[in-house]
């Protein structure tokens, strides 16, 4: 199960590239979405593993109540598949792992079918197909097509623009991986999402590397 756990630390952090909510010590006030996002906010950046699951806990109850009380919001089917991600990949070894997955996909699709427009879910979407194998979901051409239309749409997309650098940069397409890790790194720079930053600066060296050792192959 451990594949499910690695794809879950990008799968996550996509969506939530896109929110820039603010922590806050106290509940914040508004829909019951905005709030169990926040709680799946504020436990991604909680230190200790209880606090972090005491947030994806009551993140997971208002998902629950928003999507009770409109089965019809996006918004509210994405809060929930945000916590109960954050819950999986708590435990991401466990056997219920892959039941797990299965019901924060379920909630993930329901929002993109519900709003096939919703940045933050096709972000998601796209990091988890990139990312998975085929057996548990994967679809590599599907995943890149759904990044690829975030980052046109959004352009403070840094996830989206990652996981497409790390695609190509497996895949030989060097000098591009390069251009995605390096507007990902101005971003997460610019608007101090310093969650980002070691990852960016380590595919641009990356890539960069790679695209030298191409342009000048050891004799």
């Amino acid at each position: 199960m451990k594949i499910v756990a690695q794809a879950l630390v990008a799968l996550i952090a996509s969506g939530a590239s896109l929110l820039h909510l603010t922590a806050m010590a106290q509940p914040v006030e508004g829909t019951l979405p905005k709030q169990a996002l926040e709680q799946c906010n504020q436990g991604r950046l909680a230190n200790d593993r209880d606090t972090r699951l005491a947030h994806f806990q009551l993140g997971q109850r208002l998902g629950e109540q928003a999507v009770a009380a409109d089965e019809g919001s996006a918004d509210a089917h994405f809060a929930l598949f945000c916590n109960l991600g954050e819950l999986l990949r708590l435990d991401g070894e466990s056997l219920t792992s892959v039941f797990g997955l299965r019901r924060m996909m379920y909630e993930l699709d329901r929002a993109i079918d519900i709003n096939p427009a919703h940045i933050e879910a096709l972000s998601a979407k796209g990091t988890l197909l990139v990312r998975l194998p085929s057996i548990l979901g994967g679809d590599m051409e599907k995943g890149e097509q759904l990044l690829q239309y975030v980052i046109e749409h959004a352009p403070k997309a840094i996830n989206a623009r990652l996981a497409l650098a790390r695609v190509w940069c497996q895949r030989g397409q060097h000098n591009e991986a390069m251009g995605l890790a390096s507007d990902a790194l101005v971003l997460a720079q610019r608007h101090q999402q310093s969650e980002f930053i070691p990852e960016a600066q380590t595919l641009l060296q990356q890539a960069r590397a790679n695209a030298m050792k191409v342009k000048h192959p050891r004799s």
